[in-house]
């Protein structure tokens, strides 16, 4: 992908790059019981982020880090699963995507809350190097909700890279 010449850094809303993402899980994505791969569903959670990534940034994008993923009930073949993405919180060069994950049985159209996950990602330039981002425009309550938890987890990551900075330093020296 090319990213184009000039980008604008206006301010984007958060609706600008929501992503919405159905997928039919078929045979081959499951094990012999019929539960779907969490490779599987994990490999659609970065598809879907990196999506609403790109819409943000309108660049390339690299998935920097998964912050956190919970399973909260299989998916099984058959069912649709879909993928609901969208910038919780955005830095100079990085974008927090959080990922729900809902499965539905297409016949019956029961449906569930599968997982979540929270993902970084980095915007590239031509030369693939970090780039500015576009700050978020937060539009209601829930995006503001999920602003501020990005925050807070933003903040923990970065105690926790700090913390372990000092153990290797610690270490080192010893």
């Amino acid at each position: 992908m090319t990213p184009p010449e000039k980008r604008s850094l206006d301010p984007k809303p958060v609706s600008a790059s929501r992503v919405v993402m159905p997928q039919r899980m078929l045979p081959s994505d499951a094990n012999p019981a019929g539960n779907v791969h969490g490779g599987v569903i994990l490999k659609y959670i970065d598809t879907a982020g990196g999506i609403a990534a790109i819409r943000h940034a309108r660049s390339a994008v690299v998935t920097a880090s998964i912050d956190r993923m919970d399973f909260l009930k299989p998916a099984y073949i058959g069912e649709v699963v879909t993928f609901f993405a969208s910038v919780n919180l955005v830095g100079s060069t990085s974008m927090e995507v959080g990922v729900r994950v809902e499965c539905e049985n297409p016949i019956t159209g029961e449906s569930r809350h599968a997982g979540s996950a929270y993902l970084t990602y980095v915007a590239l330039d031509a030369e693939r190097r970090p780039h500015g981002v576009p700050p978020l425009v937060l539009e209601n309550e829930d995006d503001r909700r999920r602003n501020r938890e990005a925050a807070a987890r933003r903040e923990a990551r970065l105690h926790e890279r700090r913390r372990e900075r000092a153990s290797q330093r610690q270490g080192q020296s010893e």
